[in-house]
Order: structure tokens, then C-alpha cells, then sequence
């Protein structure tokens, strides 16, 4: 257990942080939901009952996909485009390790599966990262959608109003307001970080150039 921990460590406690704040989530939406519903005169809900609702699921689902389409554009943007000076790009000139084209390289029995095999199946490992983001980005997208047509659907109700069809919804500024409005945000959110690895550092993280490095040197070792 000690050695799982330790080889673990990072996803372990990213994922532990993860179940703390969606439970904490949950538990202060519920309250704000229910002090909402009560502000028009309306019953309140249990709490298994609010993590059905639209206020819920939209709110998980509109972080959730800028999140991963920050991440899948970020993978798919480092195959092609620099950055001087910044360890998260690859170097300004010559092929590095990832752009070798594993079929013209012989693959050890260490090797994952769908490299042994080739064909189709070492096409799709070789672009698997940013075809799971995206996935995780469409999905996340689809939950953000319906839970954000059942919410805006709730409060259409609540005012006397009709109710709009997820279409609708889609075409719809409410909609696209918000989307926008945090893709912005997660792209702000990269740049900086790509930029200031090129002058500053922290000592012991991957993510920075070791601190005596000159601020020119571009990629990672």
C-alpha cells in the first residue's frame, strides 16, 4: 500500500481533492437551490433528489468540458506550435523522442499492446490522449447542455414561461454566454503559465526548467 501511494501519489491526491469539492459542491448547491426555492414559495428537495436536478448537473458539466478542451487543445496545440524558452514546448529545431514514428522502430515486449499489433490499432494509440480529452470534452458537454436546458426549463416554469427544447437551448446566447465565458478563462489560464516558465522557476517541479538554466533554453531535458 505504502508503494502504491507513493507511485500514485499525484493522481491520487488530485482525484481525492476532486471527490472533496464535488461533495462539497453538492452539499452548498443543495442549500442554495432549496434557499432559491424557498425565496418563490416552493417546496424543498431532498438532497438525492437535487443531484438530478439541472442546477446541479449544469454546474458540474459547464466546468467539466472547458476543462477538458483546454487539455485536448493544449496536447494537440504542443505537436505543432513553440514557444522560446518554455519547458512545456518541445525544442525550436531537430525531432525529439515523441515524434518518432513507431513503426520504423522495433517494439520490445515491454512495449504497450497496440504498438506490438500495429495496423489500425497503433493509429489510434498513437493520437489516444487527445482523442480520450476530446471525448471526455464532448461528454462533459452533453451534461452541461441538458443539465443547463433542464435548469433554464425550471426557472422558464417558474416565471410562467414556456419551456425551450435542447436545440433551442443550444442556439441560445443564455447558452453560449456561459460557454464562452469559461473556455476564455481556461485558455487565459495556460498562457501565462507558458510564458512565465520561460523567466521563472520552481525548483523540483517537472512542469519548470531547472533554476540555473538561461531563460533561451527551450524544452525539457
Amino acid at each position: 500500500m505504502r508503494r502504491i501511494c507513493y507511485e500514485n501519489g499525484l493522481s491520487l491526491v488530485l482525484f481525492g481533492l476532486f471527490v472533496l469539492c464535488v461533495v462539497g459542491q453538492s452539499v452548498a448547491g443543495h442549500h442554495h437551490y432549496n434557499a432559491e426555492r424557498h425565496a418563490h414559495q416552493q417546496l424543498p428537495v431532498s438532497y438525492r433528489a437535487y443531484l438530478g436536478t439541472g442546477h446541479f448537473l449544469e454546474a458540474l458539466g459547464e466546468n467539466w468540458e472547458s476543462e477538458f478542451l483546454q487539455m485536448a487543445a493544449y496536447v494537440l496545440f504542443t505537436v505543432f506550435l513553440r514557444q522560446k524558452g518554455s519547458p512545456e514546448s518541445k525544442t525550436l529545431e531537430g525531432q525529439e523522442a515523441v515524434d518518432k514514428d513507431p513503426r520504423h522502430s522495433p517494439a520490445g515486449p515491454q512495449a504497450p499492446w497496440p504498438v506490438r499489433r500495429g495496423g489500425v490499432w497503433l493509429t489510434v494509440f498513437a493520437h489516444s490522449l487527445t482523442i480520450a480529452l476530446f471525448l471526455l470534452f464532448v461528454a462533459s458537454f452533453v451534461l452541461y447542455a441538458v443539465g443547463g436546458v433542464q435548469a433554464y426549463n425550471a426557472d422558464q416554469l417558474a416565471h410562467g414561461q414556456a419551456p425551450e427544447s435542447l436545440v433551442g437551448y443550444l442556439g441560445s446566447s443564455t447558452f453560449w454566454f456561459a460557454s464562452l465565458q469559461n473556455w476564455q478563462s481556461e485558455f487565459l489560464s495556460l498562457a501565462p503559465m507558458i510564458v512565465l516558465s520561460v523567466f521563472l522557476r520552481q525548483r523540483g517541479s517537472p512542469e519548470s526548467k531547472p533554476v540555473h538554466h538561461p531563460h533561451g533554453e527551450t524544452g525539457r531535458e
